[in-house]
């Protein structure tokens, strides 16, 4: 195995987690940021009103973005397995 080789792996993985994360990190940002705009409108600042919808937003990404992200994911793993020759010698 080459430098060059392992870097180009690990950018890959890298990429890969960037990808499968950005659907649940956007919604969760989003939300975030319209709950923090409500709060500060409303002056209301309650401690449950900022991570329940967060949570809530977190876990409709996964059930929406489910099915792409494990696709993703097993694409991922299944260049790995295929390139495991590489790996070896």
């Amino acid at each position: 195995m080459s430098q060059d080789f392992v870097i180009h792996l690990f950018e890959q993985a890298v990429y890969t987690i960037l990808i499968v994360s950005a659907p649940m990190l956007g919604l969760g940002l989003l939300v975030g940021l319209l709950v923090s705009i409500f709060q500060a409108t409303t002056q209301i600042q309650e401690q449950t009103l900022a991570f329940i919808p967060k949570i809530v937003a977190v876990l409709l990404a996964v059930v929406i973005f489910g099915p792409w992200m494990l696709s993703h994911l097993l694409g991922f793993t299944e260049s790995i397995f295929n390139n495991l020759s590489a790996f070896i010698g």
